[in-house]
């Protein structure tokens, strides 16, 4: 789905009140100001991936800063334009490097992705339609997969960036989180069978969900890639769906990065947690990886029994001049004299 630049901005006023439509057509969702200049973030991330206390490592992920550089062309984006996406696999690796390796050609190198230069209300719901169906067309490509497992699958998180456009699709319990003036945002809903809109589907659908929260007694997760032994055939209602939830946020200046991460994660820290250690983190030494990283140690830190994938993507350079830096917690170490000891063994005694 091919669309020139000069097709979007066509027929719009210059007149004040006909540019504040302009950016309310961009934006639909905020009340967007008056104003020539427009908010645009600068892009740049880190990650760490850790195996954790499991035999195997499942996990897959994609850090891409600067989407134009990696389609093919002719491909026209949104500047800046990224992609960062975490693959949860289970039952075998296979499904996750599958929709790892072949991302980008699943995801955008299609005619019907749209393309186009800027940022409207039409094209946000183009990007929408594109994720649904890139969804659900990988799910199919792994039941196609003779060398996939049936019992293989993966869950899904991608979140795509247009210009100051923010975008999560999510299939699965991995979470995005952005953090904004330091709170957090939920940006993806954890995809268990226990919560509630997830049990009834699944309980509408056929299915049924365990004492121990596990869908049909098997998966912990009620939408996920593959798994097609749990599946009922192409075009059948089915407890387990791959259909992703998207919610999307116009990036402002108080925005300050964004956090996804794996189950792993999720499972020992609060949103509000992972967001307080990656702030902490870049107000120490501004660099993603790291903080990344150091998220990836404190879930191990608090016994997480999973793989662990954290990705960082920052939408702005701290200054650390104006940031007071924090320091680390240090123990303080005293020694005793021989005599001062020996005088508080007698005060002890009495």
């Amino acid at each position: 789905m091919r669309r020139s630049a000069a097709s979007v901005s066509g027929g719009l006023s210059t007149s004040p009140v006909g540019l504040k439509q302009k950016q309310a057509d961009l934006f639909p969702e905020e009340d967007c100001a008056p104003s020539v200049s427009v908010y645009v973030p600068t892009i740049r991330s880190g990650s760490y991936a850790d195996i954790g206390p499991k035999k195997y490592m499942e996990d897959e992920h994609i850090c891409i800063d600067n989407l134009s550089s990696q389609v093919g062309s002719p491909c026209e984006l949104p500047n800046p334009s990224a992609f960062y996406a975490v693959f949860d696999g289970h039952g075998g690796s296979e499904a996750a490097a599958y929709v790892r390796q072949n991302a980008i050609k699943l995801f955008f190198e299609d005619d019907n992705f749209p393309q186009t230069s800027e940022v409207d209300s039409v094209y946000v719901e183009e990007v929408k339609t594109s994720l649904r169906n890139t969804f659900l067309q990988t799910d199919l490509a792994l039941a196609e997969d003779c060398s996939i497992s049936p019992f293989c699958g993966t869950t899904a998180i991608a979140a795509l960036i247009f210009g100051r456009l923010l975008m999560v699709a999510n299939a699965g319990d991995c979470r995005a989180v952005l953090c904004r003036k330091g709170i957090a945002i939920d940006m993806s809903e954890d995809h268990k069978p226990i919560n509630l809109q997830e049990r009834r589907r699944v309980e509408e659908s056929g299915g049924f969900i365990d004492s121990d929260g596990y869908l049909n007694g098997f998966l912990s997760v009620s939408r996920a890639l593959g798994d097609w032994g749990m599946k009922l055939p192409h075009g059948s209602q089915s407890p387990l769906i791959s259909e992703p939830e998207i919610k999307q946020i116009s990036l402002t200046e108080d925005d300050e990065f964004l956090v996804i991460g794996c189950d792993g994660i999720w499972d020992v820290l609060t949103s509000q947690e992972a967001v307080s250690i990656v702030k902490r983190g870049l107000n120490r030494h501004d660099d993603p990886t790291k903080c990344a990283r150091e998220l990836v140690m404190e879930a191990l830190r608090l016994n997480t029994f999973d793989n662990l994938t954290a990705v960082v993507v920052c939408f702005a350079t701290v200054d650390r001049k104006d940031v007071p830096v924090v320091p680390l917690e240090r123990r303080r170490c005293f020694s005793l004299s021989a005599e001062a000891l020996h005088r508080l063994r007698n005060m002890l005694d009495g």
